[in-house]
């Protein structure tokens, strides 16, 4: 594990100081505060439901465009091959690199906190939904980073990689709303594959088992995934 924290301290600085990083996390927190405000100024609602329930939609085109460069440009580059000189493993590598995706989301969802400090202050915020929401956040966040990682790992194009990225995690997410074209003994199937149908429920402040392991077996499976495509390339 020590490479895996090397590899992501490197690969968080490298965020950090890429101007990308904070183009992604402006138009982020431009999208969400306009889901926010335009329900608190032009309904006049103050609540969460509106942010909690587009957040999978807009992490589906945020979370790849972060995560696009961290193998695509490697390859491209050539410092991967440089990479596997050194004593290193393809996991260490993907660890590294998911774990610094993942802090990233969730600086970027560090600023929303003060939507539910405002709404606290003019009224009453219901904060098991708001402590579920960031909780579901969280585990959909690393789930969309493990997914664009797999696509990144595919490619040496990083725009390839971002469209590939955001048609799994748009698939993921709106598989639940196309429930109607399916026999009725397939609903309960794809219903269980639907993210945004397993984030909603622990966006409500219900925290069940079923949804957390949902998360964690995406990431697992997309995580796992990248390890094998990194051993056929070696």
């Amino acid at each position: 594990m020590r490479n895996a924290r090397i590899i992501f301290a490197r690969e968080l600085k490298g965020f950090l100081v890429s101007p990308i990083a904070y183009i992604v996390i402006s138009i982020f927190l431009i999208v969400t505060g306009w889901f926010f405000f335009s329900t608190f100024f032009l309904y006049n609602q103050a609540e969460l439901r509106t942010f909690f329930g587009l957040l999978p939609v807009t992490f589906s085109f945020i979370v790849p465009a972060v995560t696009m460069r961290l193998f695509s440009e490697e390859f491209n580059a050539g410092s991967y091959e440089l990479l596997k000189t050194q004593p290193v493993r393809s996991l260490d590598v993907v660890l590294g690199k998911f774990m610094a995706a993942a802090v990233l989301v969730a600086i970027m969802l560090v600023p929303t906190l003060s939507y539910g400090i405002f709404i606290s202050f003019i009224g009453d915020l219901d904060w098991g939904p708001w402590v579920g929401g960031y909780i579901g956040a969280l585990l959909l966040g690393a789930a969309f980073s493990a997914v664009g990682l797999f696509a990144s790992s595919l490619t040496r194009n990083q725009i390839i990689a971002l469209i590939t990225g955001m048609a799994i995690c748009f698939f993921l997410t709106l598989i639940d709303k196309m429930l109607f074209f399916l026999p009725e003994g397939a609903v309960g199937v794809f219903q269980y594959l639907g993210a945004d149908y397993h984030f909603q429920n622990i966006a409500r402040g219900i925290l069940d088992s079923r949804d957390i392991l949902y998360f964690l077996s995406v990431s697992f499976v997309m995580l796992y995934g990248t390890h094998l495509v990194l051993e056929e390339r070696t």
